[in-house]
């Protein structure tokens, strides 16, 4: 996105088209050399089998500043799925450790926490990254961790190198860096961010007044992104939602943990393609219809920890503010869609716009008999001060599951 406006408490740190990959990827191997960074790649069974995954691995085989890759294997319990995914990320070599969350060892891990009072029973990617982020901080020289998704489409290591070089750099003083981009194809994509969380951050903000965590949140420009670098001590200090509510909720975290100023978001595409989830409008248990509850959800308990008081009238009037605004948007993309030739189905986007409206009615009132909800998975400055090792075996975990099941 070639501009350089910066808006907002934390930094954006833009593509100009001014420097090529080959320079960037330069200056981050001299930065690795006194700051190594670990990269973390969940993945699903389904997900390690499909192409995008093949050449996100394919493409990571040449990136030497990498130190260690963790590849979490989540919602796999066959032996086979363990073998498959061994196979495939040989490319990467022996810095490319496969931890497997679903087999033997890794259900007896997670049965010794259970046992030891931590609730981590709640499977996804957020458990994924939790437990990647406890593998790497067994390695005290890792500095930060980088955050891909398994399933994007149209991956090159440039995405890696731009989340990765504003935590590594000396001349830069950051702990947390989020990625944001355009994402579409023939049409935009994107739509619980464009009809959701961007009005509905308006709305909170007119309706609640200029909350600094709402201000920040305000800031993302894309703050649903699934992909980010994080400094190995605020991993170790941040609480992880394990529902859909992981973006926001780890921004949450951020927010609570260090000052916005030591905080970046970077242009790390010019455009940008992954999975997409369907709309669900008839089941709001699945696809985006779930994801957007749950990141409700995680808004307004956030909102709730920070003092600030939510009765029925305030989500009746915040819905009302939404939806005017939410409408008002899809004019805007309407608008923007003619004049970059984009598909533009304004029809789906008003139904979308009308169920996450109601949505959020819905969410208040749960969120209003339950302000405490499904609680965040715990910090690891807690698991370690009660399991001292358990970092320790995760990685004897899955140096057991290689030799054990090693072709």
């Amino acid at each position: 996105m070639p501009d350089f406006a910066q808006r907002g408490p934390i930094t954006t740190l833009h593509d100009l088209g001014l420097t090529d990959s080959a320079t960037l990827e330069e200056m981050l191997r001299k930065a690795v050399a006194e700051f190594p960074i670990g990269l973390v790649l969940p993945v699903t069974a389904s997900d390690m089998r499909a192409a995008p995954f093949g050449q996100i691995i394919e493409s990571l085989a040449s990136a030497d500043y990498v130190d260690t890759a963790v590849v979490v294997l989540n919602r796999a319990d066959s032996v086979d799925d363990y073998v498959e995914a061994r196979r495939r990320i040989a490319p990467l070599g022996d810095r490319a450790k496969l931890l497997w969350t679903d087999g033997p060892r890794g259900c007896e891990a997670l049965a010794d926490l259970d046992a030891a009072g931590f609730n981590v029973s709640v499977p996804g990617k957020g458990r994924a990254v939790w437990f990647a982020f406890g593998f790497l901080l067994a390695d005290p020289r890792l500095q930060a961790f980088v955050l891909q998704d398994g399933d994007i489409e149209n991956y090159d290591n440039g995405m890696l190198v731009r989340l990765a070089l504003p935590m590594a750099h000396p001349g830069m003083d950051f702990q947390f860096c989020k990625a944001y981009y355009a994402r579409c194809t023939t049409r935009m994509h994107g739509r619980v961010v464009r009809l959701l969380v961007v009005p509905l951050l308006r709305a909170l903000i007119s309706v609640m007044g200029n909350d600094p965590y709402l201000v920040f949140l305000r800031s993302f420009r894309y703050p649903l992104a699934g992909e980010f670098a994080i400094s190995s001590l605020l991993a170790r200090s941040n609480r992880i939602p394990c529902d859909w509510g992981l973006e926001v909720g780890t921004l949450a975290e951020v927010f609570r943990n260090t000052s916005p100023k030591r905080v970046a978001q970077v242009d790390i595409a010019r455009l940008y393609d992954h999975k997409h989830q369907p709309l669900s409008l008839e089941d709001k248990t699945s696809g985006l219809m779930k994801m957007a509850r749950d990141i409700l959800a995680n808004l307004f308990r956030t909102l709730t920890s920070r003092g600030m008081v939510f009765s029925k009238g305030h989500f009746i009037t915040v819905q009302a503010a939404y939806l005017r605004l939410a409408q008002d948007a899809i004019r805007q993309y309407h608008a923007d869609s003619l004049m970059n030739g984009l598909d533009y189905d304004r029809h789906s986007e008003e139904q979308a716009v009308e169920g996450f409206a109601e949505l959020i009615s819905e969410t208040g009132a749960a969120v209003h008999h339950d302000p405490s909800g499904q609680p965040a998975l715990p910090t690891w400055t807690r698991v370690v001060t009660a399991m001292p090792d358990f970092p320790r075996r995760l990685r004897d975990l899955a140096e057991a599951d290689l030799a054990e099941y090693a072709d």
